[in-house]
């Protein structure tokens, strides 16, 4: 197990959604927040290699969480975008971490790894028993490129890498444009536009049929931690709450939370994405420890308020 206290820690994504919530974590476990570095985007573009050489410059652990990511809508209109960037930024951390001899890096994946008609629920077992979800699929490749990568790499050089593979996240401080937000926020926001706007109808993607699991953000940061500390190993790990929610079940509840009684309108010209999605989660109690504890219910509760908050 590795002791937090004295380490020098990056997070890349360090600011973001996700990011935020890591760097109270790992906090709370005992690092000195003098000791954790967080490169900014706008000033560090990780696609470019000497920023990565000196994002890992005297560093003892490198957490890798920024990324470009976004809903179906964004995959669809930039899947080159997105496969390039997300490819560039994580191999050339890995390999700027190895050079360096970095003592520890953990390389957080995507649930868009999975393959499209993964059997329910998820196991890492599966991972590569065939191609990912179409819409979002150039994203989803190449963040598990990152899995060969660290698998490699420990091979060849013994380098101490491990790869965590999160569900969607959802939670306070989530994206909530319109352009590139996932789906519960996007749900949300469209809630509430449609209260301000007093229209008694709102206009949802897809047929609802497919399901997602939904980890609270609080829920997703412990299990990185922990990770961190105590997982060690070559296999990819699953980080989620081992439950699902169909998409027409969400918003109903989304909008019982919201006090919305107006109609809901399916356009089916639009995607679903992948028809089924839950999580195998007994690894991650099994190797760290790790389970979910946030109540669902409760945390869209708080994810609502946050947002409704934002717009007084």
């Amino acid at each position: 197990m590795i002791n937090l206290k004295n380490k020098k820690i990056v997070v890349t994504g360090g600011t973001g959604f996700l990011g935020s919530y890591v760097v109270k974590e790992l906090v709370r476990h005992g690092a000195q927040r003098k000791n954790i570095s967080i490169p900014r985007s706008s000033k560090c573009d990780l696609t470019k290699w000497q920023n990565c050489i000196d994002t890992v410059k005297n560093q003892d652990i490198v957490i890798h969480l920024a990324g470009k990511v976004g809903g179906i809508g964004l995959n669809r209109e930039k899947p080159g975008e997105l496969f390039y960037d997300n490819l560039m930024m994580g191999v050339q951390l890995i390999e700027a971490a190895r050079q360096a001899e970095i003592e520890k890096f953990i390389a957080v994946g995507t649930v868009c790894a999975y393959p499209k008609h993964t059997p329910v629920p998820f196991k890492e077992d599966d991972l590569w028993n065939g191609y990912p979800e179409e819409t979002n699929a150039p994203y989803g490749l190449a963040k598990k490129m990152l899995l060969v990568q660290t698998q490699a790499y420990r091979q060849q050089y013994d380098f101490n890498a491990i790869y965590l593979l999160p569900v969607n996240l959802y939670g306070p401080g989530d994206n909530f444009d319109p352009n590139t937000s996932h789906v519960i926020p996007a749900l949300i926001k469209k809630v509430a536009d449609a209260r301000m706007e007093k229209k008694n109808f709102i206009k949802v993607w897809g047929t609802g049929s497919a399901s997602r699991e939904f980890l609270y953000v609080e829920d997703a940061a412990e299990g990185i931690v922990l990770a961190t500390e105590k997982y060690d190993g070559q296999e990819p790990i699953n980080i989620g709450a081992g439950r699902e929610i169909t998409i027409k079940n969400l918003i109903e509840t989304i909008c019982r939370l919201m006090n919305f009684n107006g109609k809901i309108l399916w356009d089916a010209s639009k995607p679903d994405g992948q028809p089924r999605r839950m999580l195998d989660v007994r690894l991650a109690k099994k190797e760290f420890g790790f389970k979910a504890v946030t109540d669902f219910e409760e945390g869209l509760k708080k994810t609502i308020d946050w947002y409704l908050g934002t717009r007084q």
